[in-house]
C-alpha cells in the first residue's frame, strides 16, 4: 500500500475525520491486517485562511507547496489537500511543487457525473460557493450548479466560520442549512448537495438532509484509498 500525505489543519476538525475514516477504512477492508502508512503536514490555519481572505494567493500557494514538497520529501506517493477552499490556488500548487494532488473538486464530479446528476446545489465557504474552482469541472461535464442567494452565502459562510471550523454543531444550524436547501430544491430545482466544505460534514448527512447529499470528505476519502490500494 502506497505511503499516503496530507496537508491538514484547514481545519484541525477536518483533518481528524481524514485521519480517523482512512485508518477505520483501510482496517475494515483489509480485515483487521493493515492501516495505512500516513504523514501529514498541519498547517497554520489563521495564516492560511488570511492569505484567503486578503487575496494573497501566491503567498498561499509558495506556503502550502513548501508543505506538499515536505510530504514528498517524506516519501508521500500520493498527496492531497484536505480542505475544499485551498483548492483556490490548486494548480500553483502543482505548477509550482511538481506533485499532481489528488483533487477534491475532481473526485466530487466524476461521483456526480457517475450518479447521473444534472443539476447540483454548492454548499461551502464564501469562497467555494462565489469562486470557480469547485464547479468548473463540473460545469465542463454538463452539470448545471446552482448556489445560495447573496443572504444565506453569507449565512453559511458565518456558520463555518464561527462554528464547524471550531467543532461546534448546532441543531438550529441544521435547519437553517436545510430550509437553504429546501428552497434551492422547490426554486431552482436541485437534485443533490454538494457539502463543499469539509467541515460540513460535522453537520449534515444522509439521513438529515433534504435532497441526495453528496460528501466531499466521504468521496475524497474513497479516491484516496483506491489510489493508494493500487
Amino acid at each position: 500500500m502506497k505511503k499516503l500525505g496530507l496537508i491538514g489543519g484547514t481545519g484541525p476538525e477536518s483533518t481528524l475525520m481524514y485521519y480517523k475514516e482512512l485508518n477505520s477504512r483501510i482496517d475494515k477492508m483489509t480485515n483487521g491486517e493493515t492501516m495505512p502508512d500516513m504523514v501529514i503536514e498541519s498547517v497554520d490555519f489563521r495564516r492560511a485562511w488570511s492569505f484567503v481572505c486578503n487575496a494573497e494567493y501566491d503567498e498561499l500557494a509558495d506556503y502550502l507547496s513548501e508543505k506538499v514538497i515536505c510530504l514528498k520529501s517524506s516519501g508521500a506517493e500520493v498527496i492531497s489537500l484536505t480542505a475544499g477552499t485551498m483548492h483556490i490556488v490548486y494548480d500553483q500548487i502543482v505548477s509550482k511543487s511538481g506533485v499532481d494532488l489528488v483533487s477534491i473538486p475532481r473526485a466530487v464530479c466524476d461521483e456526480v457525473v457517475y450518479k447521473g446528476i444534472k443539476k447540483v446545489g454548492l454548499l461551502g465557504t464564501i469562497f467555494t460557493m462565489e469562486k470557480d474552482y469547485m464547479k468548473k469541472e463540473l460545469i465542463s461535464a454538463g452539470v448545471e450548479v446552482v448556489i445560495p442567494n447573496e443572504e444565506e452565502r453569507a449565512l453559511v459562510a458565518k456558520r463555518i466560520l464561527e462554528e464547524l471550523e471550531l467543532g461546534i454543531v448546532k441543531e438550529s444550524t441544521l435547519n437553517e442549512f436545510n430550509s437553504i436547501i429546501s428552497r434551492m430544491r422547490n426554486e431552482e430545482g436541485i437534485e443533490a448537495i454538494i457539502l463543499g466544505c469539509t467541515e460540513l460534514p460535522l453537520l449534515l448527512n444522509s439521513d438529515n438532509c433534504e435532497v441526495i447529499c453528496l460528501d466531499s470528505v466521504d468521496i475524497h476519502i474513497n479516491k484516496l484509498i483506491k489510489l493508494i490500494s493500487e
